[in-house]
């Protein structure tokens, strides 16, 4: 079966490194306006609708989503509008509903103004926040190399404080909580512990609220636990696959 990765706000398909060289036949996008052609979507449902064409274009038949943070979002979405179309749905770091503070978006808009604050202010502290001293856990276990941070940092700084912006407030306004009954694919909800953008309660509430949901807290692991815990992430999401 089709897994299709979807990458978060502001970011590109070289977060997905560990698991799209765990799963070999997967497909992580770049949204539109991510370092690929066209503009960014103004909506979550805009990125379902792309996502869904997308799908289309290539022929997969009824394919896995997996999605993180505004990614998870938009998977969510797509199972809303196109529930037939769907083997299963894998949620990673996302809840049904996902504000944004203020300041944050404050601080990003300050950088489309201001590029060079914005990467060594506010991006590089939030990726060393994230990554720093995790990778360090991942090269004693797996080996992982450095050079994947400054990937993700090259990407980040290359699609840009607008579409990131963008991409936050598609989140700020994304509100699912009272149709999660509606969906009825099969789904994975996966949580990291230590995440506090989206912490294990959200997961748990989409766990609760959709039927027949299981649900894994990631021990030890934040907002991009699948990048430091892969073998974890990747057995809970073999697990689901093979229940399939």
């Amino acid at each position: 079966m089709k897994l299709i990765f979807i990458h978060g706000s502001g970011s590109t398909r070289v977060v997905w490194k560990h698991q799209t060289d765990f799963f070999r036949d997967a497909d992580a996008v770049n949204l539109p306006g991510h370092l690929s052609e066209g503009d960014p979507c103004e909506s979550v449902e805009d990125y379902a609708s792309w996502l869904h064409e997308y799908v289309t274009m290539k022929s997969y038949d009824r394919p896995v989503l997996v999605g993180h943070s505004l990614g998870g979002a938009i998977a969510l979405q797509y199972a809303l509008d196109y529930p037939e179309q769907l083997r299963g749905l894998i949620l990673i770091g996302t809840g049904a509903k996902l504000r944004v503070a203020p300041h944050v978006l404050q601080a990003i808009e300050k950088g489309i103004e201001d590029p060079h604050t914005w990467l060594s202010e506010f991006v590089e502290s939030q990726l060393r926040a994230i990554y720093d001293g995790v990778f360090d856990a991942v090269e004693r276990e797996v080996g992982m190399d450095r050079g994947l941070r400054e990937h993700i940092l090259a990407d980040v700084a290359a699609v840009g404080a607008k579409v990131q912006l963008n991409d936050f407030l598609c989140c700020d306004r994304f509100n699912v909580m009272n149709r999660l009954a509606e969906v009825k694919v099969p789904t994975l909800v996966l949580s990291g512990s230590l995440d506090l953008l989206t912490p294990p309660k959200y997961g748990q509430y989409l766990a609760d609220n959709i039927e027949g949901a299981q649900f894994v807290v990631i021990e030890g692991g934040t907002h991009h636990f699948f990048a430091e815990k892969p073998e974890q992430t990747n057995r809970a999401i073999s697990y689901f696959l093979r229940s399939l």
